[in-house]
């Protein structure tokens, strides 16, 4: 495992390199100027010399790759940077934000995974059954809406016209602390949507593995022994029937990001969407540069998880091997 994880993690370093030097240089490219976002309103009454000098002081003429090798160089040492658009030091803007992000991905996860494994093994128990159309039928249609569809259809009816969730924000209005109540109260909805995204994966996947398994020789040896349903289902099928939904994990982390994106703007939660669409329209390099990194690096984990898993649970793959 050791092997493995030290073998993946040097792989790492050169994607990272690629995919930083790639975010300065389509930075540059972008028609966005990023002295303008930065003065504000002020820049529409700075003459000329002022938004050369402003230019010139924060270095934005300065060629692309050179700017990325000195954000790299300070990168490495944990200097990750000052955010122009916020006006913070990047570490800081990133450090306020990820534990709200993090907390809403995980949530969302964790009820996908759980959600979508009960519907798909209740589906696979009887297939072509009532049932087992119904949560299908559910499925693709939920793979198929855009989450930031569902998020403002869960908006309009839970918030708008039911009105027992708050639409959005980490608080009530009103509020001067952050308690938990208020937090899990706000969480409800942003989680619920990012989850609903998620679970038709999980949902079909687990529907086709635990069918498919319970279709083996080894599954019909159990039942001709006299083994209970239960016991069949649990103890046999499901653990191999569960086996592909574990590279599932790691596939579906760049759409849980992106998700989370949409969803953190929909419902005004105080993660990394708003500040990455900041950093992106003011082509804000240390800012974009570190969250396409943090980004990379979450894609690049949920995939070595997938892999590890999988290599736990499945006596036939080797670790050693992978």
């Amino acid at each position: 495992m050791a092997r493995l994880v030290a073998r993946r993690a040097l792989l790492a370093v050169p994607v990272l390199l690629v995919v930083t030097f790639g975010v300065f240089a389509i930075a540059a490219a972008s028609p966005f100027d990023p002295v303008k976002a930065y003065a504000g309103t002020a820049a529409l009454g700075a003459d000329q010399e002022t938004l050369d000098r402003l230019r010139d002081n924060l270095g934005v003429d300065r060629p692309f790759a050179a700017r990325w090798w000195e954000w790299l160089t300070s990168a490495v040492t944990g200097d990750l940077g000052q955010s122009s658009v916020l006006r913070q030091p990047v570490a800081d803007a990133i450090g306020e934000r990820i534990v709200w992000s993090t907390l809403l991905c995980a949530v969302a996860f964790a009820v996908a995974v759980l959600l979508g494994t009960l519907l798909g093994v209740l589906a696979a128990r009887r297939p072509g059954s009532l049932l087992d159309r119904t949560v299908t039928s559910l499925a693709y249609s939920l793979e198929a809406a855009p989450v930031f569809w569902i998020a403002l259809l869960a908006v309009w009816l839970f918030a708008l016209q039911l009105d027992v969730l708050p639409a959005g924000g980490l608080t009530d209005t009103g509020s001067d602390q952050v308690t938990a109540g208020q937090v899990a109260r706000h969480l409800i909805l942003p989680a619920g949507v990012l989850a609903v995204s998620q679970l038709p994966w999980f949902t079909l996947y687990v529907r086709q593995g635990v069918g498919d398994a319970l279709a083996e020789d080894p599954v019909r040896g159990a039942r001709a022994r006299g083994l209970g349903e239960r016991t069949v289902l649990l103890g046999h099928a499901l653990r191999s029937g569960l086996l592909p939904v574990l590279t599932l994990i790691g596939s579906r982390v760049p759409e849980l990001i992106t998700g989370a994106l949409l969803v953190e703007t929909v419902f005004s939660w105080p993660g990394i969407a708003a500040a990455t669409v900041e950093a992106a329209t003011a082509v804000d390099f240390p800012l974009l540069a570190a969250l396409t990194t943090l980004a990379t690096a979450a894609v690049l984990a949920g995939n070595l998880l997938a892999d590890l898993l999988y290599g736990l649970t499945d006596p036939r793959v080797k670790l050693s091997e992978m």
